[in-house]
């Protein structure tokens, strides 16, 4: 009997334990609206980052994938040769988080697809997900990106001028309003009429 409970508990520690400690579970979530990234382990919030998403014409696919390729140091050759550090791999045409040094762009579209991280942000999640395993690990992207209005909406958009309101008699400076027609006098100051007499108009200047 004693025989049969050593090898049920040794067969159970080769089935609990022989591939290793299980690996924690790596959320990554990209908002594209908000163009930010939330990463959470074993639904544990761990990081909260600003990305850049992709720009209009280069849209950054959203669903859900997980991981294909871990490359520390990769350059585009698609575009230019421009440094990717810390990439990780996430469609078969080439979308990935990386690094970028356009840090200034961060919080806004401004890649040709891909998810820009800050360096040393690309360079802790790499890490993370490199530990706990792509096959661990899913990425979530949703949202739209974030688009600037036409010329033409900002234009319709745009408040038009108006004249200050007539003052209350008393109440500060006094109102401003256009110019109309009176009776012959003297011109009023700058083409406006006001409620002070002209004469102390001139005397202000």
């Amino acid at each position: 009997m004693r025989l049969v409970c050593l090898l049920a508990a040794s067969l159970f520690g080769t089935l609990t334990f022989g591939t290793g400690w299980a690996k924690a579970d790596v959320l990554i979530t990209v908002d594209k609206t908000t163009q930010h990234m939330s990463v959470s382990v074993d639904a544990q919030p761990r990081y909260a980052w600003s990305v850049s998403t992709g720009k209009a014409g280069h849209e950054t696919p959203v669903g859900a994938f997980t991981p294909s390729r871990l490359v520390k140091d990769h350059a585009s050759k698609e575009w230019d040769n421009s440094p990717m550090p810390h990439s990780i791999f996430f469609t078969h045409r080439g979308h990935a988080i990386h690094g970028s040094n356009a840090t200034r762009s961060l919080g806004r579209p401004a890649s040709h697809g891909c998810v820009r991280l800050a360096p040393a942000n690309a360079a802790k999640l790499f890490a993370l997900v490199r530990s706990e395993g792509m096959r661990n690990t899913r990425i979530v992207i949703q949202g739209d990106e974030p688009r600037k209005p036409s010329a033409r909406t900002a234009k319709r958009d745009r408040p038009k001028a108006r004249y200050a309101e007539p003052s209350s008699a008393g109440a500060g400076y006094p109102g401003l309003q256009p110019q109309r027609p009176q009776a012959p006098g003297p011109a009023p100051a700058y083409g406006y009429e006001s409620p002070l007499n002209t004469q102390a108009i001139f005397d202000w200047q």
